[in-house]
């Protein structure tokens, strides 16, 4: 923490928080949200094509073409963006890169990352280590009919859930210190809005897959029993 004689250099919540090599982004915030959201718009649309093709003799449903816009997406935060804060989180308060002042600004709606707090680091590698990967596996997976499709979908989602959970509720315990509370853009948009879709989309595709992974049981348990009838 500051002394009271130190200044504040940083725009961080709590004010007293200490990053003396902190370096204030050269990029504004327009340009970084505009960055972040033609990038997701493009992949979007160009899964969104990619996705109209027949698999396996039909076509992908409007709802699953949509969740593999989902996943691709998933792919690019998870593996690009969050994997450059898994590799780099020890100096993004110093560094002018663009990804770099990309965290900074999000900071501003949770400073854990800019202090490189434990659970943000441990979360956000795991994150990039694995659901970003994943991510663009089920979107193969889907696209090539692979039976385990719904498996990795449901293994990803809920790893998605359980780490937005932790990532809201550690914040809560902290009595949500490290952002300016109550702010429209950096606390409700960058904090609560941007996060909260890892809950809620996450916990419908949950859903979704436990509904075909339980149709399939049921019906090998059908085939199962006549089978057995048959043989008696």
């Amino acid at each position: 923490m500051l002394k009271e004689a130190d200044t504040i250099t940083h725009p961080y919540w709590p004010r007293n928080l200490s990053i003396p090599n902190y370096v204030a982004n050269d990029r504004s915030m327009s340009e970084i949200l505009i960055f972040l959201f033609s990038v997701s718009g493009i992949l979007l649309l160009a899964t969104w094509s990619l996705t109209g093709r027949k698999v396996s003799g039909s076509r992908l449903s409007g709802g699953r073409r949509l969740a593999l816009c989902w996943f691709t997406v998933c792919g690019f935060i998870h593996g690009v963006i969050e994997g450059w804060f898994s590799l780099y989180y020890t100096i993004i308060p110093e560094d002018q890169s663009f990804l770099s002042q990309l965290w900074k600004e999000y900071s501003k709606g949770d400073s854990r990352y800019a202090i490189a707090d434990n659970f943000t680091v441990s979360m956000e590698t795991v994150t990039a280590c694995l659901w970003g990967p994943f991510s663009i596996w089920i979107v193969v997976a889907f696209l090539y009919n692979h039976s385990y499709r719904f498996v990795l979908q449901l293994i990803v989602s809920l790893g998605q859930l359980y780490g937005a959970v932790l990532y809201f509720f550690t914040e809560h315990r902290d009595g949500y210190i490290h952002s300016e509370y109550g702010h429209p853009i950096y606390f409700w948009f960058y904090f609560v809005f941007m996060n909260i879709l890892w809950i809620v989309i996450p916990f419908i595709l949950i859903m979704d897959s436990w509904c075909q992974l339980s149709a399939c049981q049921s019906m090998f348990d059908k085939a199962a029993l006549k089978g057995k009838s048959k043989r008696s």
